[in-house]
């Protein structure tokens, strides 16, 4: 991965509209050689398919991918585009295989480890999605000492540091949040610093550290009540359990959003509502039913909620015409 942006950058490639002979010259040239500066080679005998999206924010590069099983070689020629990144790999939820240093290790269900781009390393992806972070070196020479040590040692899935990292970056690479520079400054450090604290023997908390693990478990938080939304026994108990905190720290959490736990989670069901009440496909389900598969288990508190959020009742959006619900629809997304 040799991109090195001060902007952001995004690079996909994809054989989905490709035809079967052209798959593997073009993912080993355009991808391979190009971009990751790697020989690819397939190890399946079925038709040859993938799915990659390269991310790169100010030497910062993030990699997903998703395809056929392949091995990725970067050999003493490679090293000569004089990248010398610190590489983090997690394979969630299949498994891989790397070697670098006359080490081996296999990666399952989303452990991780670090790789050295200067050095020669040969990682084998076998089957989930497989995810790769490349953090200059000097960014991590900052945060921890002998940066070289941390290469092909395991991080576990379960290690706090690593699963925040994950969370954190499932929001992190956003067009519109990179788009501010002095944002864009704040996200990358957070990435750094908790990169740092994952593939680090022993985590160092300063007061950057802190911030990171802070806006890592919002973003935990976010992405827990966005999967979680529509059970109706959703609490703070449960979600605060379920991220290791407490329930104190997490409405801390939301409140720093200026949104309480509440508030997130109303908006999610009546959103999810508001698009079933508009989808004509929809049209044969019952309004308690709609309210129901949303998370509501009090129809009448559905119904009052909907109506102060929109301005209508959900009855009266099921027979409006298609230009009132395309007025309500744009003005609840610019009043979030």
């Amino acid at each position: 991965m040799s991109v090195d942006a001060a902007e952001f950058l995004s690079h996909r490639f994809s054989t989905r509209e490709l035809p079967e002979r052209m798959r593997i010259p073009l993912w080993r040239e355009d991808f391979g050689r190009a971009i990751v500066h790697a020989d690819i080679e397939p190890l399946s005998n079925v038709p040859f398919q993938v799915d990659a999206t390269l991310q790169a924010i100010q030497g910062l590069r993030r990699l997903a991918l998703k395809g056929s099983t392949m091995r990725f070689k970067r050999l003493q020629a490679s090293i000569a585009d004089g990248d010398d990144s610190i590489g983090i790999i997690v394979c969630s939820p299949g498994r891989s295989h790397l070697s670098q240093r006359c080490l081996d290790i296999e990666l399952r269900a989303g452990d991780a480890t670090a790789l050295l781009h200067s050095e020669p390393a040969t990682v084998t992806y076998i089957d989930g999605l497989l995810c790769g972070l490349a953090v200059p070196r000097d960014a991590l020479a900052q945060r921890m000492t002998n940066v070289e040590s941390v290469a092909m040692r395991l991080i576990p899935h379960r290690t706090e540091a690593l699963r925040l990292l994950m969370a954190y970056l499932k929001s992190a690479f956003n067009k519109s949040v990179l788009s501010s520079p002095n944002l864009r400054d704040v996200v990358v450090a957070h990435i750094y610093d908790l990169v740092s604290l994952a593939i680090g023997e022993c985590a160092c908390l300063g007061e950057s550290s802190a911030s990171a693990v802070m806006a890592a478990r919002h973003s935990a938080v976010l992405n827990y009540i966005s999967t979680h939304f529509q059970e109706p026994e959703l609490n703070v108990e449960m979600a605060a359990r379920r991220q290791g905190i407490s329930p104190r720290y997490l409405q801390r959490l939301m409140a720093s959003s200026g949104s309480s736990f509440t508030e997130k989670v109303n908006e999610l069901r009546l959103q999810r509502a508001l698009k079933l009440l508009t989808d004509t496909r929809a049209n044969a389900q019952r309004i308690s039913d709609i309210a129901l598969e949303v998370g509501f288990s009090d129809v009448s508190h559905f119904n009052r909620l909907f109506r102060a959020r929109f301005g209508i009742s959900p009855r009266g959006v099921r027979y409006a015409d298609r230009a009132t619900c395309a007025q309500i629809g744009s003005r609840s997304l610019a009043t979030k």
